[in-house]
This record gives structure tokens, C-alpha cells and sequence, in this order.
């Protein structure tokens, strides 16, 4: 079968197009016929070994997210039948409950192999059927971009009618975001250096918008949105260094900053201060577990949620892919079609 594997050393350069013998499930296992997969930024991370050791070993089969159906059931499987369409959860041993070392250490595309590859065998405990209502592309965007913003909206954020989020960008953890917080409720402020993606968002149920290239101050700028509680309730913190200091200056007292990603720098120069006095609350958000995905999943289904899709590739144009995405300006999920 295809694979695209990292092989003989890290780097983009080592990311091959190889084969592999088809896998057979063994007990409690199921194969898994991919269908589409979807691209996050951590797939620019792992080839280059960016997470150290935590990272796996070579061979490693790259990318977390895609879509396919069962074809082979082991023994003993109940979960899931032949014929079910399917996603692999992103942590593969991270069921319920708090979060563990070895349930962080069991994600798709490294440590562990990813999906792309032809046929996938995983855990019957692994994977979860998809609602009819989505496209194998729609479907495909899910288990990491996702279930991270409804960790941060909905089983963390405890989000609730009338709060007021921010939503930092217009990637993909960022638009999911916007629709889950808007499914509660919630009043949603999303920032963006790119006027014609915030008139995109505003579509898509935005109630204001800043445009942080043009108003660089966007903690002063953002007051008058929250003036009646002094700050937003969440902030969706995903630029990191740059980003932080601004946001804990926007963030209400007893506020919660829910702390994803870190586009603009790992270290920060910010006083902690705020923290203490104000009891702020910063929560890290790593993806989330397969219960909260399958909730996820029910209330999308409830709403008819839908995925904002981006450019498709063919699987054999993973690397175009990956450039693509790291050029960044676009909207909408990366795509590749197996």
C-alpha cells in the first residue's frame, strides 16, 4: 500500500512517498481505508523533529486528521462494523478523563504513525463514527483543529449565553471556535491582519471585528466591546509571545485565557502581575479526548455545523500541501484526497 513516511533522517527533504505491507487488525483492531485527510500546523513540525523525542522514531508516517471506512474488524469489536465511515481520534489512548503522559504520548502523525497511508489499523477505541450529514472533506478537518476549539469553547471554557470571546485569527482552530462559541451563545470579537477575512468571519456570525495590522493596540481597542464586565470572559490565545501580553490585558478578572498556539514566539516578556490580582486563569488546550469529540460531533450534527473547507491536493502532492499551508493567506482547511 501508499504511505508518505519520514525516513532515514528528520527533514522536509526526507518525506518520501514509500510502501508498506497492508496491516491486518488483530484483536479489538480495526483497518481503516482512508478516505481524506486534513492538514494542521503541526504536520510542518514533525517532519522537522520539532517536538524532540516526543516527536517518535523514523519510519514515521506523518498528519493526524482525515476520514475513512472501516474495512476489516478484528475480534471481539463492537464499536464500529465494516462499512462505517470513521475518524481516528487524535490522542489514540486518551478516552476520557484527565490528561495522562502516556495519553499525550498516543498522538496520530508522531509519536505515533498518522494516516497517511492507504489502510490505517487502529484500536476499536480509536476511532469514531462521523454523522451523515458531513462530506469525507468536512469530516476530515475534525479530530485536531476541531476538538482543540471545542476543548477551549465548550469542556474547559464552560462558555454560556452572553459571554463575551475572542477569537485571535482565521485558521482553522480559530473558525471552529467563532462557531462553537456562537452555538453557545456567545458574543464573539475576532481579531485579523486580513480586512477581507474579517468581512468573511462577519458572514459567518462574527459581532465585531479589529484589524490588528491597522489597530495595533487591540487590548485599548477592544474596551468598548466589554465595557459592562471589564473584559472578555475567553480569549482564544493563539499567537503566543506577541499575542499575551495584549490579552492579559483584555481578559475580565476571573477570565480565562485558553492558551493554543504560539505562531509568534515560544517566549514571552510579560508581567504576571494581572494573573494574580485579576485571577486570571491560563489553560492550556491540547486537543481533547474521544468523549468530547463524539459530544462535539452531536452537537454539530444538532446545528448542522459545517467545516470552512480550503484547497484540495492529491495524496501524492503532500509537499505542495505542506507549502501551501505554510505560506499561509489562506482560508479554510488544506485538503488531501486519497
Amino acid at each position: 500500500m501508499r504511505v508518505f513516511q519520514i525516513e532515514g533522517d528528520w527533514g522536509f527533504d526526507n518525506l518520501n512517498l514509500s510502501k508498506r505491507p497492508a496491516p491486518s487488525p488483530g484483536p479489538g483492531e480495526v483497518v481503516i481505508r482512508m478516505r481524506m485527510a486534513s492538514l494542521n500546523s503541526r504536520d510542518l513540525i514533525v517532519p522537522e523533529r520539532g517536538y524532540g523525542r516526543a516527536t517518535g522514531d523514523l519510519p514515521l508516517i506523518p498528519v493526524s486528521d482525515g476520514v475513512g471506512e472501516v474495512v476489516e474488524i478484528g475480534a471481539d469489536v463492537t464499536r464500529v462494523a465494516v462499512g462505517d465511515r470513521v475518524c481516528p481520534t487524535y490522542f489514540q489512548n486518551w478516552t476520557s478523563g484527565e490528561p495522562t503522559p502516556a495519553r499525550f504520548a498516543s498522538a496520530l502523525g508522531g509519536p505515533l504513525d498518522g494516516v497517511m497511508a492507504d489502510l490505517v489499523c487502529l484500536s476499536q477505541e480509536g476511532v469514531v463514527k462521523v454523522p451523515g450529514y458531513l462530506s469525507d472533506a468536512e469530516a476530515a478537518c475534525l479530530p485536531c483543529a476541531a476538538l482543540t476549539a471545542w476543548s477551549a469553547i465548550a469542556t474547559l471554557g464552560r462558555t454560556k449565553a452572553g459571554d463575551r470571546i475572542l477569537v485571535q485569527g482565521t485558521g482553522g482552530v480559530a473558525l471552529f471556535a467563532l462557531a462553537f462559541a456562537k452555538m453557545h451563545g456567545a458574543h464573539v470579537t475576532v481579531i485579523s491582519s486580513a480586512d477581507d477575512k474579517l468581512e468573511k468571519v462577519r458572514t459567518m456570525g462574527a459581532d465585531e471585528t479589529i484589524n490588528y495590522s491597522e489597530t495595533e493596540d487591540w487590548a485599548r481597542a477592544s474596551r468598548q466591546i466589554t465595557a459592562d464586565r471589564g473584559g472578555f470572559d475567553n480569549i482564544i490565545e493563539l499567537g503566543g509571545a506577541k499575542t499575551l501580553p495584549l490579552s492579559l490585558r483584555a481578559v475580565r478578572p476571573g477570565g480565562t485565557l485558553s492558551m493554543i498556539g504560539v505562531l509568534s514566539g515560544l517566549n514571552i516578556e510579560a508581567s504576571l502581575g494581572p494573573i494574580v490580582a485579576r485571577q486570571v486563569r491560563l489553560q492550556g488546550v491540547t486537543v481533547g479526548h474521544r468523549d468530547g469529540f463524539e459530544a462535539m460531533l452531536a452537537a454539530m450534527a444538532q446545528h448542522e455545523t459545517r467545516p470552512v473547507l480550503g484547497e484540495t491536493f492529491a495524496f501524492e502532492n503532500l509537499k505542495p500541501a505542506l507549502e501551501h499551508l505554510r505560506k499561509g493567506g489562506h482560508f479554510g482547511k488544506t485538503l488531501i484526497a486519497f
